[in-house]
């Protein structure tokens, strides 16, 4: 069988909104996220530091920004996301303590192959009106 779009499938229909999730972001979550992976880089978690820097002061790691990402995805389709889901992604600006993380996506296609049955996804991250992250998501429905 070669692969076919379909406009929907199982309750599916492309143009569905992914659940919207804002996470504040703090010095706090960035110091935890580089204790636990390990990415101690001053330009996260040394304030002083980051003042020399083009930044200006500290950033989160592109990696947090992307797990609110996972998160979305996860509730969305958790099962299509856990056992298979793709990333293409690109990083666009940085994320300061104090910003809101605000992701949202939508389902552009629904497509059928002898593998089964993808949604391709659009996904975004922005903190007020600037977009941060931006990227696609396939994964199984």
């Amino acid at each position: 069988m070669s692969e076919r779009a379909l406009k929907y499938w199982e309750g599916l229909s492309v143009g569905d909104v992914l659940p919207e999730l804002c996470q504040q972001v703090d010095q706090t979550m960035i110091n935890a996220y580089a204790d636990a992976s390990g990415d101690i880089n001053p330009l996260h978690i040394d304030p002083e530091f980051a003042k020399t820097t083009i930044f200006g002061k500290t950033i989160a790691h592109g990696l947090l920004t992307l797990a609110f990402v996972s998160r979305v995805l996860s509730h969305w389709n958790w099962h299509g996301w856990a056992y298979g889901g793709e990333l293409d992604i690109a990083f666009l600006g940085p994320v300061y303590p104090g910003n809101e993380v605000r992701v949202s996506g939508e389902v552009t296609a629904i497509i059928q192959s002898e593998l089964g049955v993808f949604a391709h996804c659009e996904l975004a991250c922005s903190c007020d009106d600037k977009v941060v992250l931006k990227g696609k998501a396939v994964c199984q429905i």
